[in-house]
């Protein structure tokens, strides 16, 4: 096992898989749709040097139970309180990349603000679906439409997109094909039917009430991608004018430009 690898137990006998290492104010980094913690290598080696980090495999993600049920952002939410629990973490920073800001936000929904210190959101719009021209979304409705048709409906789907979203969205860069089946594979240990599932769910929520509550309660910082920039900050404005912004690479801005991203965050740590 990973050194500070343990699993936490769910209500019913699923099982999350976490990692726990290193001393003092605890950071707490959940991943994106269908992705585990394995994208944090960067951050979790660097930040363990001075904060006790956690790194959590949501259910049906990575090495914790695929599970039938709770695959969407309400059951995260409340597992993500379960861990906070289990290891007693106290006022930790919540750090969350794409979908990982929807368990979040539902945190917030569901137990509030005042266990919070402060809060990291990367490169999630807190509602991810919109008819209004200029508005952040992670798509139109047809092509968000067409990838849950015709992609996320068998194994094969599910790798074409995740290839396709790699090699356009996530990074700015030729990726080399170890690096490109690494990431593939990582979606991979979410079956095709769940990671459907949770897809819908993440498109069809909107947290906007949530986004405003946690950027005026606490310390909030929105780190967004190059590509939609204009539409994200216009949004956010709009949305939780509280809230800092930071502008870096693509989706997966943390893992291609790992030391400017730490630095951001060190920087927003500091203050």
């Amino acid at each position: 096992m990973t050194k500070g690898g343990k699993y936490v137990e769910l209500s019913g006998g699923a099982e999350l898989y976490v990692r726990d290492i290193g001393q003092g104010e605890p950071l707490v980094f959940i991943p994106g749709w269908t992705f585990t913690l394995e994208v944090f290598e960067k951050q979790i080696g660097h930040f363990a040097k001075t904060h006790r980090v956690i790194a959590i495999d949501p259910r049906s993600h990575g090495r914790s139970t695929v599970t039938a049920e709770g695959n969407e952002y309400i059951t995260h939410a409340k597992d993500l309180q379960t861990v906070l629990q289990a290891l007693e973490v106290h006022e930790p920073t919540l750090i969350g990349w794409s979908f990982g800001c929807l368990t979040i936000w539902e945190y917030v929904r569901q137990f509030g603000v005042d266990s919070i210190k402060s809060c990291i959101l990367v490169d999630m719009s807190p509602k991810a679906l919109s008819v209004n021209e200029g508005d952040w979304t992670e798509g139109s409705l047809d092509d968000i439409a067409a990838a849950y048709t015709n992609y996320l409906c068998n194994s094969k789907g599910q790798r074409a997109f995740v290839e396709n979203y790699a090699r356009n969205v996530m990074v700015q860069r030729d990726l080399n094909e170890d690096e490109l089946q690494w990431l593939i594979e990582q979606s991979l240990n979410t079956p095709y039917y769940i990671a459907a599932n949770l897809f819908a769910a993440g498109m069809f929520s909107d947290y906007r009430k949530e986004a405003r509550q946690v950027s005026e309660a606490v310390p909030t910082l929105a780190i967004v991608a190059e590509h939609w920039q204009d539409a994200a900050k216009g949004t956010l404005a709009h949305i939780s004018p509280d809230v800092k912004v930071e502008v870096l690479g693509g989706h997966l801005m943390f893992w291609e430009y790992d030391k400017a991203f730490n630095a951001i965050i060190e920087e927003f740590l500091k203050g």
